[in-house]
């Protein structure tokens, strides 16, 4: 699906967000409208990303943070 998110930064941006598993990890594929894309997990109550991704820590705060909300609708409507 894709959600409309404000960055730390001010901008405003579309991203396109599924989820997947890989291996035994629940994990979340980030697309930009510029092509780019991460892949975000959760440790506990910290999101990180691949090594090999791009996005700044508040990003992916922030990131997360949709997520968790997103998880938490999809909680309540089953």
């Amino acid at each position: 699906m894709k959600y409309k998110i404000k960055l730390p930064d001010g901008t405003a941006q579309f991203i396109q967000i599924t989820s997947a598993y890989f291996k035994s990890w629940h994990v979340w594929m980030v697309k930009f409208e510029d092509g780019r894309a991460a892949m975000l997990f959760k440790m506990g109550s910290e999101w990180m990303q691949r090594n090999e991704d791009f996005l700044e820590f508040p990003v992916v705060r922030e990131i997360g943070s949709l997520i968790d909300k997103i998880i938490v609708k999809r909680k309540i409507a089953f």
